[in-house]
């Protein structure tokens, strides 16, 4: 049976690509994407309500996959990469149907024009991601203390400590977000490099955030912010 779905809003979030971005919701809750409806679906009376709700769950469609092919098994990156599990055992963008679910805060709600606002706290959406539904969170449906969850049993911890250059901490501070920095620092807290990745000595990797290509070294346990150059400065 062939469906179709309509976007009901898009995401405007600081994530420019899938590098750097948690790997679950709410890693991250310092982090704030902004939902933006447009009409029909930001009509008030739709809206009505939910302002009462403190988390909703984001149905989204993972835009960036849509050329690819599902994988029916695919390797976690909480299993180190090295063993598979069936694509329906997580949460994995390759899947038949490139839909994702997040659980986020809803820190407030603003109009702006024919468009409502909705203000997301610890997201973890890719910028310009098409929401499909929203749905408010039940807590005593939702949160289920005795459930198993298998390998992600528990949240990543923060595994590096980081540093930044004098001239890059300057550009963090100087920058109209006064949380780029604490955004930086949870990103690369939570080690964004791939499971095979993780036992270098020493690499150099970047990620783009809101405007920036964050350019960072890997030494050990530590690592390094270098460089905040503008996107697409990066030599």
């Amino acid at each position: 049976m062939s469906v179709r779905f309509e976007s009901i809003g898009t995401i405007r979030s600081p994530f420019k690509e899938k590098f750097g971005i948690p790997r679950q919701a709410g890693l991250l809750p310092e982090i704030t994407s902004i939902l933006i409806l447009d009409e029909p679906f930001a009509k008030s009376e739709a809206l009505v309500g939910l302002q009462d709700f403190s988390h909703l769950w984001i149905l989204t469609l993972f835009h960036a996959h849509l050329d690819r092919e599902w994988k029916p098994s695919v390797r976690p990156p909480r299993l180190g990469g090295n063993e598979s599990v069936g694509v329906f055992a997580t949460r994995s963008p390759y899947r038949p149907n490139p839909i994702g679910l997040s659980a986020v805060e809803l820190k407030s709600i603003e109009r702006e024009g024919k468009q409502a606002l909705l203000f997301l706290a610890g997201g973890d959406f890719l910028d310009g991601t098409p929401v499909l539904d929203i749905k408010p969170y039940i807590a005593y449906a939702d949160a289920l203390p005795q459930a198993r969850s298998s390998f992600a049993s528990h949240a990543p911890e923060a595994s590096l400590n980081v540093h930044f250059e004098e001239e890059a901490l300057q550009v963090c501070r100087q920058h109209a977000r006064e949380d780029l920095e604490s955004m930086i620092r949870g990103m690369l807290a939570l080690d964004p490099r791939p499971a095979y990745r993780q036992g270098e000595a020493e690499e150099n990797y970047a990620f783009r955030l809101l405007e920036f290509d964050v350019k960072w070294t890997v030494r050990g346990k530590d690592v390094w912010v270098t460089r905040l150059a503008p996107a697409g400065g990066l030599e």
